[in-house]
């Protein structure tokens, strides 16, 4: 059940890459913002009732899905509004404070189910084994009054901007595009990686380091944290050259890790794992790769690309975690699974240094 938000959400994405220049960014955000009600009441709900049936947890877990497909359609709308010199910089900024909300809910969630900060309206708790009270729908309610007051705001403070609408099949065109399939890939290694490795990084913790797994927060905060200076960067040295050192600090952060948990030594692992890996790394290069997008493809185009990009990229918070697991079964460790990580970062290198990095490489970013 874990998983469902993660895979819906991805799938959601490439449904909402389209919805902007179908039904226009104002209208778009403030309907899928509005909905996100749906899931925040509705699992806050269910959990009071130990008898809610199993089905019923599941549709409500798809539903949670609806946000992370919010993720592709922000992007695509804010696309329009920067020209390309302060695109990086934009796209970090908006990329960075969404990806914050991965290590905001882990970090808020276990203090928020401990108190009952909404009184009688917010239900009773519910009593563990042991005798501890916790009220689990809290992490729920939490986000109820954020979602009315930013669907407020996206409704009186927003625009449909006329020259970003465009039908799907003017917008489908992208599929065609080469480059869009090879950012598609580079995406998927800088993104893809944060946010599977997000996903992955506390049960690492908690069969590598067990007394250390209430740091799992730290990964996705300082990826995210990352990614706007990825794309200011981009902005000052170029996406090409800023993506290049990243791929190759991927690497090698991969290869310091297996290294440091072999060794069982917990702070070289930390190290390579938050700063080579996650923070500088991955977190940086999700602002890189998306700075190079819109000077690959001109305006109308950039903005699907940019959704249709994050979309496919989003799947790794479901097959990292899955990949790390039938590592563990398979050989006995799941640090066994970043021999293939490397792999991908080896092809990713080589895509990114012949079609966008070289002296004469077919786009120069």
């Amino acid at each position: 059940m874990a998983a469902i938000p993660g895979l819906v959400g991805a799938t959601l994405r490439f449904v909402y890459t389209f919805a902007v220049g179908t039904f226009g960014g104002r209208n778009w955000t403030v309907f899928s913002t509005g909905i996100l009600l749906i899931p925040a009441i509705g699992v806050g709900m269910a959990v009071q009732n130990p008898e809610t049936p199993y089905w019923v947890m599941l549709l409500l877990a798809a539903l949670c899905g609806l946000g992370g497909g919010n993720f592709s359609s922000a992007l695509a709308n804010i696309s329009f509004f920067y020209p390309k010199k302060e695109k990086g910089t934009a796209l970090g900024i908006n990329g960075g404070l969404g990806n914050m909300g991965v290590s905001v809910v882990q970090f808020v969630t276990p203090l928020i189910v401990t108190a009952g900060v909404f009184g009688a309206i917010g239900g009773e708790a519910q009593v563990l084994d042991d005798g501890t009270e916790v009220w689990l729908q809290n992490a729920a309610f939490i986000w109820v009054i954020p979602i009315v007051v930013f669907t407020i705001i996206a409704y009186f403070g927003m625009d449909n901007l006329p020259n970003a609408k465009q039908s799907v099949a003017e917008q489908f065109v992208i599929v065609k595009r080469k480059h869009m399939w090879i950012m598609t890939w580079l995406y998927i290694a800088t993104f893809g990686s944060f946010i599977g490795y997000a996903a992955a990084f506390p049960l690492l913790l908690k069969s590598q380091f067990p007394e250390h797994v209430s740091l799992a927060f730290l990964g996705a905060f300082l990826a995210a944290a990352a990614r706007p200076v990825g794309g200011w960067l981009s902005d000052k040295l170029g996406g090409a050259r800023v993506t290049t050192y990243v791929i190759i600090t991927m690497g090698l952060g991969a290869a310091a890790v297996m290294y440091f948990t072999t060794e069982k030594q917990f702070a070289g692992f930390l190290i390579s794992f938050l700063i080579l890996f996650i923070f500088i790394a991955a977190g940086a290069g999700s602002g890189s790769t998306f700075q190079m997008i819109p000077i690959i493809f001109p305006p109308k185009e950039a903005a699907p690309v940019l959704g249709f990009t994050a979309a496919f990229a989003a799947y790794g918070s479901f097959f990292i975690p899955k990949l790390f697991g039938w590592a563990a079964q398979s050989t006995g460790t799941p640090i066994t699974a970043f021999y293939f990580f490397i792999a991908f970062y080896v092809v990713s290198f080589v895509l990114n240094w012949y079609y966008y990095a070289r002296k004469n490489a077919e786009v120069k970013c």
